[in-house]
């Protein structure tokens, strides 16, 4: 039976964060310059909030199920709000949607439609599409009463092993006593994010507790003259990856690098599409789409094309993004892992009114139907007093 779609309203989210607490993990990697909301990396260029930014989409059917989505959106949200409640909203709200994957499909494609022969064809548009993409595939797994890694596979697993991203601490001695505490519950496996000193990175690297492995993460800002040695470096200590190594559009460059170490390449959340991927599928090991820039048909879509190993990265994410990811990781034979930053469930969690749970070192599945989360009445109330709703 096809319902149609009554309403479709984006919500900008801004929350206050300790940014301390925050360096050296997703979403704040580096020290910050600067005053005021928006501020400067120390170490490349590139600006970071001191806040919690996210955009939340609700899509309402006229039968009053409600899906949720998010677009990923660290600096800016309105942004992607506004594509959403501007252009996405006219383009859906009175469609109908009978919950099918093709249905999904055929709205991806006429969201698109809306601004591509402009040229709006990637950056906050698609981010926009995506957040409103996550939100169809919860009501098609409402409309089914099953869970959305069930709509994407039969065989989906019921908890997805994690990795641990990043470290705090002033020391390479407290990073990795960091990670230890995590490696002591079970998680083998930690991803260092590169500021400006590599061999501080590889002394916490070195201090990591016996078993713990590691993957780095360049942020896209390895120097290239260097990078083929600072990479061996990498390959000595049998790192799992290097990712972001070099800038997203230095194509050759990866293929340089790849070519001339062992280590693996990983790459994935500065792209949004195939047609943007397509240059480095050869290139990469690995690739790391991230829900809130690919939605859930784009990243099965980048999943099938690539044929490899797929990690989806999960940097500031609230509940409908990191559910996103826990399904598709679930779904997919050739994931083996998914991102899990401690802060970030944790500010995700107290807006569910079912917390996302980790258990023995792995994402445990929703159960329920769609992605099995919904927001408490702390959401409602942090919306309506910033008047974001």
């Amino acid at each position: 039976m096809a319902h149609r779609i009554v309403a479709l309203d984006a919500i900008p989210v801004r929350l206050p964060r300790d940014l301390d607490a925050a360096r050296g993990t997703a979403g704040s990697p580096t020290m910050l310059a600067g005053t005021g909301t928006y501020r400067w990396s120390t170490a490349y260029p590139v600006l970071y909030s001191t806040c919690f930014e996210t955009a939340i989409i609700r899509v309402e059917l006229d039968n009053g199920l409600v899906g949720w989505g998010e677009a990923q959106a660290p600096l800016a949200p309105e942004v992607a709000c506004t594509i959403a409640n501007l252009l996405l909203r006219p383009a859906l709200v009175g469609e109908p949607f009978d919950g099918t994957v093709q249905r999904i499909g055929e709205f991806w494609s006429r969201m698109q439609a809306t601004m591509h022969v402009r040229g709006q064809s990637g950056g906050f548009m698609i981010d926009a599409m995506s957040g409103v993409d996550i939100a169809l595939w919860d009501l098609a797994g409402k409309l089914a009463d099953r869970p959305v890694s069930r709509l994407i596979s039969e065989a989906a697993r019921s908890a997805v092993p994690v990795y641990l991203s990043g470290t705090t601490g002033a020391s390479p001695a407290e990073r990795a006593a960091f990670a230890a505490g995590f490696h002591d519950q079970g998680i083998g496996l930690v991803k260092l994010y590169y500021e400006t000193d590599w061999s501080e990175l590889l002394a916490t690297a070195d201090a990591l507790p016996a078993g713990m492995e590691f993957a780095v993460d360049a942020l896209w800002h390895l120097p290239p003259a260097e990078a083929v040695a600072m990479a061996k470096m990498l390959d000595e200590r049998d790192a799992r990856w290097l990712e972001c190594p070099l800038d997203p559009e230095d194509v050759n460059g990866h293929a340089r690098l790849a070519a001339a170490v062992t280590t693996p390449l990983a790459v994935g959340e500065s792209y949004r599409t195939v047609r943007e991927l397509q240059p480095i599928f050869n290139i990469a090991t690995i690739l790391q789409p991230d829900l809130g820039r690919c939605g859930i048909t784009g990243t099965l879509a980048i999943a099938a094309a690539f044929g490899g190993p797929i990690i989806p990265h999960v940097s500031i994410a609230m509940g409908p993004q990191l559910a996103a990811a826990v399904h598709v990781a679930a779904a997919l034979d050739h994931c083996p892992l998914c991102e899990f930053n401690p802060n970030v469930l944790a500010t995700a969690n107290a807006f569910l009114a079912k917390p996302l749970t980790l258990e023995a070192a792995a994402y445990q599945v929703p159960a329920s139907p769609g992605l099995g989360i919904d927001f408490n009445e702390r959401f409602a109330a942090v919306t309506a007093a910033e008047k974001m709703v």
